[in-house]
């Protein structure tokens, strides 16, 4: 387990570029099974959860070449089916939340497959019952062995199409349930699907192979089965929570940084709710340039004059993954902030290593959390902390940055599943920063 070393305080400028979007490369490379044709993907993140899953296609029996940095053919003509039964899947799968999505596209293609309860941060309860319990409308037959929580779907008969309506709007939800209706027989319609840029990202690439997907912007999405599917070409979007935590890393450090190619039209709500907390935004071209806040940021508050609330909510709503990285900018603030978390109700559990920064939070519950903002007239202390998840990781080596002096963060390897060689771009925009 390594850690880094960070000293902070140190004023940062230049300009980042945001890799692959870590959420829509899960999806797409699961996608690929669905076909025994070539599918090329490019902006592929090198991030740990990435690498695991394309790990587990080539123990499956996908054939992966990569062809440039960040480019990869995928071709999944010849699938080895036993390989769920093995003892090496199970390690493998388990490690990975986002293994659940090779489920859908395995029972439409093959008629079956398993997968172990899969691991991925400890944020909350995060049940797979809208998976399972709407692959058995498609057609399919579940068993659950709860003594090794392994999930297994089979399917003697092709999928067929029929009316789901989800009971909630889960990404990887909608990802699996859309991937196994493309082959299904007849019409399949999903309503209060999940609607996020991935989500469409993902329909796109599957249109491109030939499927039939129509209202792909909406949560009401129409899907035409076809028999089968060809290959095609894709590229990931830039990663927009990635994006976020560069807007909140340039305020807290007061640092005038450039984000290069941001797909502005696929950034929703992120910009205005970062200006919320009186974060000045630019916009060039498809870059964002944040200015240097040498006189700090102050909190816009309701027009009737009640403190700002920000929560998080499925697409178009704000991202949940951003709420660690908003809650740390609010702790600078000029003005109050209550921090409200809904989807995951132990996600704001790391405040207690802000607080013993320095930082004046009050949570409130699991879901709340009410911050005063110090308006940089004190700074963040240094100390020594561990990396309880992704999002939470980045939140607090971002508050490392910001804090004088120097800082330990422990786990750092949390980080690396979601953010490609954090220590080398940090260092490129001035940041003083090392892996140990």
């Amino acid at each position: 387990m390594s850690s880094l070393r960070v000293k902070g305080g140190v004023q940062l400028s230049g300009e980042i570029t945001p890799q692959g979007a870590k959420n829509e490369a899960l999806q797409v490379i699961c996608a690929t099974l669905l076909s025994d044709s070539d599918i090329i993907i490019s902006n592929i993140p090198n991030i740990i959860d990435v690498v695991k899953l394309i790990d587990i296609l080539k123990s499956l029996g996908v054939e992966v070449n990569e062809l440039e940095k960040g480019k990869y053919s995928f071709n999944s003509q010849k699938i080895d089916l036993k390989y769920f039964q093995s003892q090496n899947f199970i390690n493998d799968a388990k490690k990975l939340r986002g293994s659940i999505m090779l489920v859908g596209p395995l029972l439409a293609r093959f008629g079956l497959a398993s997968i172990p309860r899969p691991g991925g941060d400890k944020i909350g309860r995060r049940r797979l019952d809208t998976h399972f319990i709407n692959l058995q409308k498609l057609g399919a037959k579940l068993d659950y062995n709860s003594e090794n929580k392994m999930y297994s779907v089979t399917s003697r008969n092709p999928l067929k199409g029929t009316n789901i309506l989800l009971d909630e709007a889960s990404v990887t939800g909608t990802a699996n349930i859309l991937m196994a209706s493309v082959l299904a027989k007849g019409q399949t319609t999903i309503y209060n699907a999940a609607c996020e840029p991935y989500i469409q990202q993902l329909c796109l690439l599957l249109n491109k192979m030939g499927a039939n997907i129509q209202g792909i912007g909406s949560n009401f999405l129409k899907i035409n089965g076809v028999t089968s599917l060809s290959g095609a070409e894709h590229e990931i979007l830039p990663d927009m929570i990635e994006i976020g935590s560069w807007i909140g890393l340039a305020a807290m450090t007061r640092s005038k940084l450039k984000i290069k190619n941001v797909s502005w039209d696929n950034l929703g709500q992120i910009p205005d709710v970062f200006r919320k907390l009186g974060i000045t935004i630019n916009r060039e071209g498809d870059d964002i340039l944040i200015p240097e806040h040498t006189n700090g940021y102050s909190v816009t508050n309701y027009i009737d004059g009640s403190i700002l609330t920000i929560s998080d909510a499925p697409w178009p709503g704000f991202s949940p993954d951003l709420i660690s990285v908003i809650l740390v900018v609010a702790t600078q603030a000029n003005g109050s902030t209550l921090i409200h978390q809904k989807m995951f109700e132990s996600r704001l559990f790391f405040v207690d290593k802000l607080i013993d920064m320095g930082a004046k939070i009050i949570l409130c519950d699991p879901h709340r959390a009410s911050i005063i903002g110090h308006n940089f007239k004190s700074t963040l202390k240094p100390t020594t902390m561990t990396s309880p998840d992704i999002r939470a990781g980045i939140a607090l080596l971002i508050a490392a940055l910001s804090a004088p002096g120097e800082s330990i963060i422990q786990n750092v390897e949390q980080i690396d599943r979601g953010y490609e060689n954090i220590v080398e771009r940090l260092k490129s925009i001035g940041a003083d920063i090392d892996r140990v």
